[in-house]
């Protein structure tokens, strides 16, 4: 793996976040995913969360909360629950995602939290196992279809765990295609549309649902990923939006 000097990381708070952004989207800064994004990441700030940045030329970031605020569907009180770890790029390979995680690790030992936790996958928008273990993060839960629970324990005490009616979850959005979304992700906005658009076409009947707070994602959504979610007549068909091609597949395999 090569190597690099300390990085630079920068600290996003309500003093530089309208210059600084919160990493994605920044190309897109009048869109409505971007002003959506931005908005819930100013009323998050109240709850803890904290975003850090790599500073350019580096690219990369990490987004991360106390876990009663969590927009993830996870039981983690006295956990700091990391939604997003990304680096990309010419940055990957350098050892700039351990860092990252390191100053998570930091901020959690300095709330005096038990550890910290993150959802993993190996499918998309979730980072992998392996960068949390090679972190010290250990696999203490799993959920379908291949979401798993990681955590870095600090203190002795009750482990974070995943819910167990994911199925039930599912089922309460009923008949026809319930699309569910939040702020919490600047890609959702387009997505959706797109969603909808082809739903439309395809003769399906389409709500959107928007969680709004996070005791909305933990007590509903349909997956541990928490902020998005596509249900098709109460069973979720995925956790992450999909491309128009993608829908379509997804339509035809049921």
């Amino acid at each position: 793996m090569a190597k690099t000097n300390k990085p630079v990381i920068v600290s996003v708070d309500r003093s530089n976040i309208d210059e600084t952004g919160f990493f994605c989207y920044m190309s897109k800064r009048k869109s409505e995913g971007y002003l959506r994004k931005l908005a819930w990441v100013k009323a998050r700030l109240d709850e803890g969360m904290r975003i850090k940045m790599l500073k350019l030329p580096e690219r990369g970031f990490i987004e991360y909360i106390p876990g009663e605020f969590a927009w993830r569907a996870v039981n983690a009180r006295r956990h700091m629950v990391i939604h997003c770890l990304w680096v990309v790029g010419q940055s990957k390979g350098k050892g700039l995602g351990a860092a990252l995680l390191d100053a998570c690790v930091a901020d959690a030992k300095k709330a005096g939290m038990d550890g910290v936790a993150m959802v993993a996958s190996p499918g998309n928008w979730l980072a992998g196992r392996k960068i949390l273990e090679k972190a010290g993060f250990k696999a203490v839960d799993t959920a379908p279809p291949a979401f798993i629970l990681m955590v870095k324990t600090f203190k002795p005490g009750p482990a974070p765990s995943f819910p167990r009616d994911w199925e039930a979850r599912a089922a309460r959005f009923g008949k026809g295609l319930t699309i569910i979304t939040s702020g919490q992700c600047p890609y959702h906005p387009a997505a959706t549309q797109i969603l909808r658009e082809t739903a439309r076409r395809e003769g399906l009947k389409t709500r959107l649902i928007e969680l709004c707070t996070a005791e909305d994602v933990q007590a509903r959504s349909p997956s541990p990923y928490g902020v998005f979610g596509i249900v098709l007549n109460g069973k979720l068909l995925n956790y992450h939006y999909l491309a128009e091609a993608d829908f379509r597949a997804a339509l035809a395999s049921i």
